[in-house]
Order: C-alpha cells, then structure tokens, then sequence
C-alpha cells in the first residue's frame, strides 16, 4: 500500500511538472517517466523485436495526401491499438491516459483521446523540421514522445531539436525519458544517430477518435 502510494505521489509530481514546462515554455523534458525494466519490457515486446518486418515506411501528410518522402523522413512505425496492446505498452497507455487527464484539470484543455505509434529509426535516418499539426486538421494539441534507448550517448547523434524564437535546444532520446510539448507550436526536428532509435510517440486530441 505505501509502495503504492508513493509511486501515485511520484507520477503526480511528474505530471505537475511536465504541465508546468507546457504552460510556460510550451514543452517540459521528463526523464524516468518509465523506469529501465519498464523500457526493456516495452522494447522486448514481439513487435519491436521484429519491427523491420512488422512496422511500415512513415509517410508525410494525411489520408489521400500521404506521400513517404526518405528526403523528409526515415522512421517505420506502428500504430497501437489500446484494445490489443500487449500488457507492457498498456502500462504506458495508462500512464498518458492518467497524465492527459491530469492536463485538462490543470491547464483547461479539454484534450479527449490519443493516437499513439511505435517508432524505429534506422542508422543514419532523421527526419526534417516539421511541426505536429496537419494543414487541414488541427486536433493534434500536444505531441508526446517517449524514448526507449538505453546507455545512450552523445556521440550516438539522434537529438531531437525543438526551434524557440530565440534558437534551438536538443534533447537526447534517453530510456525513459518523456518529452511533451504543444503540437502547434514548435517546430522540431529529429537528428541521424548512428545507433537504432526506439520510441512510443504519439499525440493528445482535442477530439475522440473514431
């Protein structure tokens, strides 16, 4: 019981964190939102271990104007279906489900569901400066990323660079760590690395999917 409630205590700090760095700078970086074991469950799971075999080319725009464009971008993805998530990605599922919740009552955002994809990047792929929101369909509010790459080091590259109007920061895809910022509002690229790089990324709507 007292693990329990100390791991609840944990997540409400993180959770007030992370709402903090949005309502302030429109992006906050937290690291161990999911702990190692959780990340090696996570990427021990069927689907990541085959993941060049199971996931698809990510392509750029939506439905009829979806292109796949290496130019542009490099990663395979995924998508999750909450209904047949294995149990390891379910812990992640709820754990965003509780922190969107967390969000509404503190930042009044009236955010309804999330879209959420598994992510490979190859060696040497990126993926250009892009900001998270299709032209014609604004409900993407808060992109969400989690990373899944442990012992990773800076000369492994693969930071994904977010563009303020006074420069650029870099953030490196750590294990663990969770990084969520406002969908349409800041730019941001992801770097080549020269290690593969794994990720849970997704998005919080202003909408219910149907």
């Amino acid at each position: 019981m007292l693990l329990h409630l100390g791991m609840e205590q944990k997540l409400l700090s993180l959770f007030d964190t992370v709402a903090d760095g949005i309502a302030v700078d429109g992006i906050a970086v937290i690291d161990d939102f999911l702990s190692a074991s959780e990340v090696i469950d996570i990427t021990n799971d069927d689907e990541f271990s085959n993941a060049m075999l199971r996931f698809r080319k990510a392509g750029i725009g939506k439905q009829q104007e979806k292109q796949v464009n290496e130019g542009i971008r490099g990663d395979y993805i995924q998508w999750i279906d909450p209904a047949t998530a294995s149990a390891p990605v379910q812990v992640y599922l709820d754990r965003i489900s509780q922190l969107r919740v967390f969000l509404n009552q503190s930042l009044f955002l009236s955010l309804k569901d999330v879209e959420i994809h598994r992510t490979v990047y190859p060696v040497g792929t990126f993926y250009k400066r892009h900001l998270d929101q299709f032209k014609k369909d604004d409900h993407r509010k808060i992109t969400i990323i989690c990373y899944l790459n442990p012992d990773w080091k800076e000369e492994d590259g693969g930071q994904l660079r977010v563009y303020f109007g006074d420069g650029a920061k870099d953030f490196f895809p750590l294990a663990g760590r969770l990084v969520c910022f406002r969908s349409d509002l800041l730019e941001h690229e992801v770097l080549p690395a020269t290690r593969e790089r794994l990720s849970v990324t997704g998005w919080m709507l202003d909408t219910i999917i149907s």
